[in-house]
């Protein structure tokens, strides 16, 4: 089967390998479509990151470069491994990509991304989405019922969203600055509006500010080349600045700008992957006492975020941006997003 393998530094090649094999207590999955994260686009430029170096394999998986690419990837159900009798062949899923411990607990309430060794499926071995099939444990895959194969691709980005927003402890009637309208940026968005948050975006990418309007998760749109951020949440918030903020964009003037733009004993939440050091104004931090934290993926977001979908609260189709094949992928996907991100948004693959 053809699938989209990483072997360096941009290094990424279309190669034929031998399909996966079915095993007790997993399930086959034929991959429909395969959305490029921008994770995928930093490990392009900037990495190995979360992929293991060759030589130097995962603790978990075994793998080490090269590994089959993508995470955000939907399928129908091939096969079902032995003892796998609660999902059907023919049923179409989405695939929560974690590669962790087979010991630890994934129930409700436990915070199994912050286990030791986490990493993900399409990024640390174990397959990947950029591929024609899969095979994963049970435990992560996901029924979507009538969801259409396309966007449901969308949804782990989508659950990165959610698990930010359950983060943040934003409750409805709050006033969100979003920095960073990206995919992750744009899909938080649409899950702040689903629950029922004011949404400021500030972005300087023209197709992404459109996105943002035109797909109605965005209350209000800024450009900070044309004006100052901070003042304009300050002047919508009767100058008490935004309840809660997002790092969306990995850019360190935005970080600077939600320091400036949340009011003072406000949160500010980290989300997007950084490629290199940042640097926080402490004095700034400390003198509002602002809550910096962090967030990575999700723990069992999927099922709210997928009924979110499902119930029509948020609508995915209107993110994608354009449709390839696994062969176009470097010329038509990745540069498209590297080098023309005014054009693009979510590109999504189908092998």
């Amino acid at each position: 089967m053809k699938a989209a393998r990483y072997y360096a530094r941009n290094d990424i090649r279309i190669e034929d390998i031998p399909a996966p094999q079915l095993l007790p207590g997993t399930v086959a999955i034929d991959i429909a479509w395969c959305g490029i994260c921008g994770t995928d686009l930093h490990e392009y430029r900037d990495g190995p990151i979360f992929i293991p170096a060759a030589g130097h394999p995962h603790p978990i998986s075994g793998e080490s470069a090269p590994v089959t690419m993508g995470h955000e990837f939907s399928g129908t159900i091939t096969a079902l491994g032995e003892g796998v009798t609660d999902l059907t062949v023919g049923e179409n899923v989405v695939v929560e990509p974690y590669i962790i411990g087979a010991d630890v607990d994934v129930s409700e309430g436990h915070e199994y991304q912050l286990s030791p060794n986490m990493n993900f499926i399409g990024l640390a071995g174990r397959g990947g989405g950029l591929s024609e099939k899969i095979v994963v444990e049970r435990r992560w895959v996901h029924p979507i019922g009538d969801i259409p194969l396309d966007a449901a691709a969308l949804i782990e980005p989508l659950a990165v969203g959610h698990h930010a927003f359950v983060r943040s402890g934003a409750k409805s009637g709050d006033v969100a600055l979003i920095g960073g309208a990206g995919p992750i940026g744009l899909l938080l968005a649409a899950v702040l509006k689903a629950q029922g948050l004011t949404v400021i975006v500030s972005e300087l990418s023209q197709a992404r500010k459109d996105m943002a309007t035109s797909t109605g998760v965005a209350d209000h749109v800024l450009d900070p080349s044309q004006t100052d951020v901070a003042e304009v949440v300050r002047a919508l918030t009767g100058g008490l600045g935004a309840d809660v903020g997002f790092e969306c964009s990995s850019v360190n003037a935005v970080l600077d700008t939600l320091l400036d733009a949340v009011r003072p004993a406000g949160v500010i939440v980290n989300v997007s992957i950084w490629g290199h050091p940042a640097t926080v104004d402490m004095q700034k931090l400390v003198l509002k006492e602002i809550d910096l934290r962090g967030t990575i993926a999700y723990a069992n977001d999927h099922p709210a975020t997928i009924e979110l979908v499902r119930q029509g609260k948020v609508k995915l189709e209107p993110f994608i941006t354009a449709r390839i094949g696994l062969d176009d992928l470097l010329d038509k996907g990745f540069d498209a997003l590297i080098n023309h991100n005014d054009t693009q948004v979510k590109i999504l693959v189908q092998p």
